[in-house]
């Protein structure tokens, strides 16, 4: 009988202890990675566009996993599509003529400024995968118009005798026949000409794109982006001399890529 009871007793105290390890044993969580290391970004941006390239600094707050909002500077340079570079490669006055491109009046330098944001649109399964997003930016943008110079041929009568006299011009409506006649062009001026008789236009930018980054929240920033961007200003930017067959436009629109390095802190 003590036998029996001893033997009760030991499966009692064992039916308790298992209870109690399935009572007392903590939940089994499986977590995924969603932290934020780091909580600032500064990168640099690397862009060619349709019409032309830039170089960009970006200084953003990483807000949550899925979102940066961050400041942007840019400087670039656009052309038009119808410029086309030449050389008569001709001798006049003991010099050769240099490269030029017909019917150009200005150079067209931009500079931009705006705040965006950047949303992810993926969760990665590894801290080394490759995220994607999209990215939003608007914001001023400044036209800083250089006048472009021609060096022109011009005959000379002085005493009865001829000769050919170079003047270096930009396009103004009085010269518009000559800088505009292909046989009175030498060539073009040196290209630190111009910068005494820069003129600003004022305007609007902004880009829609769509991101692709190698491990989002790792000490060193990595992405390419493409997407489109636009700038409008309050009037026509004449990068080309207007005619018939051109005409002057106060906007641009231009398909991007851009690759951005840099760097994320605490």
């Amino acid at each position: 009988m003590a036998n029996k009871g001893i033997i009760l007793l030991v499966l009692l105290l064992s039916n308790i202890e298992i209870l109690a390890q399935k009572s007392f044993q903590p939940k089994q969580v499986d977590f995924e990675w969603k932290g934020i290391v780091y909580r600032n970004e500064v990168t640099g941006n690397a862009t060619l566009h349709t019409n032309g390239f830039s170089l960009a600094y970006n200084k953003g707050k990483i807000k949550t996993y899925y979102k940066t909002n961050y400041y942007h500077f840019e400087l670039g340079y656009m052309y038009d599509s119808r410029e086309q570079k030449q050389n008569k490669n001709i001798p006049l006055n003991f010099r050769i003529s240099q490269s030029f491109k017909f019917g150009k009046q200005n150079n067209l330098y931009v500079l931009r400024a705006g705040k965006g944001t950047k949303r992810l649109l993926t969760d990665k399964a590894k801290r080394k995968g490759v995220e994607i997003g999209y990215n939003y930016q608007a914001g001023p943008s400044i036209a800083f118009l250089k006048p472009y110079y021609l060096e022109l041929i011009y005959n000379i009568e002085q005493d009865g005798r001829f000769f050919n006299e170079l003047k270096t011009e930009k396009y103004t409506e009085s010269n518009a026949a000559k800088f505009l006649d292909y046989n009175s062009i030498f060539g073009g001026a040196p290209s630190s000409k111009g910068w005494s008789d820069l003129s600003i236009v004022p305007g609007v930018q902004g880009k829609l794109g769509l991101f692709f980054s190698l491990g989002t929240f790792e000490e060193y920033a990595k992405s390419l982006e493409i997407g489109i961007m636009g700038d409008f200003y309050i009037r026509k930017i004449p990068i080309m001399v207007e005619t018939e067959n051109i005409s002057a436009k106060p906007y641009f629109l231009n398909f991007y890529a851009t690759l951005e390095f840099g760097k994320r802190s605490n």
